[in-house]
């Protein structure tokens, strides 16, 4: 079923609910899922090698004519290439957090590519539609992840208040039709969903892991800054829990521990590591020891989300998880939101 808005008529899908990019789990298996279910799935390549993201385009590519986006950071090794198969292989949009070059964007916009970034704070509405953006990813507290400070309707007020000419979608705290008419309602194009979508039988999580997102409670899905020094929303688990409960001390030890996999796994010489380290904790408010820390972020975010050991690892999630107690298929997830939406558009509509 479809629901048209300014969103729909922007990404060309059928449903205004998007499938965000989530590292390892937004892989081509997701985004087919999603995208033949109608919505606009993210292709998580912020993970991902050239090499690889190539072959999950030509993956979804082949499943059939959707249009899809794709995601990725503007400081990873591969970017350049990255953004020139997003141009060869026509896909429809890209998405980021911190905007690529004004010359990326321009090059993208160019090809006809939509720009969709994500933003956590109301101020940065303006600048990214300055930059670009053909569409606003609004992101609350309430999401996975890396998250902001502001709680998802208060953020959406704060955006929708600057009467920006591009549609807005709200993202953080949405799992079903009653959030989309209410986001629809308040003034938003649609929503974005991530852990809703990483909760499906599509989803490449292993089972153990989903397992314990299935078991999460809304009040233990808390934001940490203990795993790369900023805020993270994830459940709480044993590795989270020994995070909060670490001493400086501890932390500066577990800091070098990950200098030494990070060295292991970059090739570089412990000199070169530690330069490295600095020159990152130089240009943001990071200490070293966080710095090395978030350098091995994604070795302790594997074991739970690719290995499948939740407890060794740890669990980005959006709050939503602790209201989600099944895996339905991406395709009847969106088919069940917008058929309830719609009906309780047309109730509220019509006085009932």
């Amino acid at each position: 079923m479809s629901l048209e808005t300014r969103l729909t008529k922007t990404l060309g899908c059928q449903a205004p609910v998007i499938q965000t990019a989530m590292g390892w789990v937004a892989t081509s298996q997701l985004v087919k899922a999603s995208i033949h279910g109608g919505g606009f799935g993210f292709l998580a390549a912020a993970v991902m090698s050239a090499e690889e993201c190539e072959a999950e385009i030509k993956s979804i590519k082949q499943s059939g004519d959707y249009p899809f986006g794709v995601n990725f950071h503007s400081f990873q090794k591969d970017v350049d290439k990255i953004v020139d198969m997003c141009i060869d292989y026509k896909v429809a949009a890209i998405s980021y957090g911190r905007a690529p070059s004004a010359k990326v964007i321009d090059r993208v916009k160019a090809a006809g590519i939509k720009c969709v970034p994500t933003i956590g704070a109301g101020k940065h509405a303006p600048k990214a539609v300055e930059m670009g953006a053909d569409v606003l990813v609004c992101q609350g507290q309430e999401g996975g992840g890396h998250t902001g400070y502001t709680p998802t309707w208060l953020l959406l007020a704060q955006v929708l208040d600057y009467k920006l000419d591009v549609p807005v979608v709200a993202c953080g705290g949405f799992r079903d039709g009653r959030g989309l008419a209410a986001a629809l309602a308040f003034g938003a194009d649609g929503i974005a969903m991530g852990t809703r979508f990483m909760m499906s039988a599509e989803s490449p999580v292993p089972q153990a892991t989903k397992q314990a997102y299935l078991d999460a409670e809304v009040t233990k899905i808390p934001v940490s800054t203990k795993l790369d020094g900023l805020p993270q929303r994830m459940v709480m688990n044993p590795t989270l829990q020994d995070l909060e409960n670490a001493s400086s001390l501890g932390m500066l030890f577990r800091a070098i521990v990950n200098g030494f996999r990070f060295k292991a796994q970059s090739e570089m010489s412990m000199l070169e590591t530690v330069k490295t380290a600095w020159k990152m904790a130089s240009g943001t408010d990071l200490t070293l020891g966080q710095t090395l820390m978030a350098a091995n972020a994604p070795i302790i975010i594997q074991k739970a989300m690719v290995d499948g050991n939740p407890d060794k690892g740890v669990l980005p999630s959006g709050q939503v998880a602790g209201l989600i107690n099944d895996l339905p298929g991406a395709g009847d997830i969106i088919d069940t939101i917008i058929t309830d939406a719609q009906e309780r558009l047309q109730n509220t509509k019509s006085g009932n």
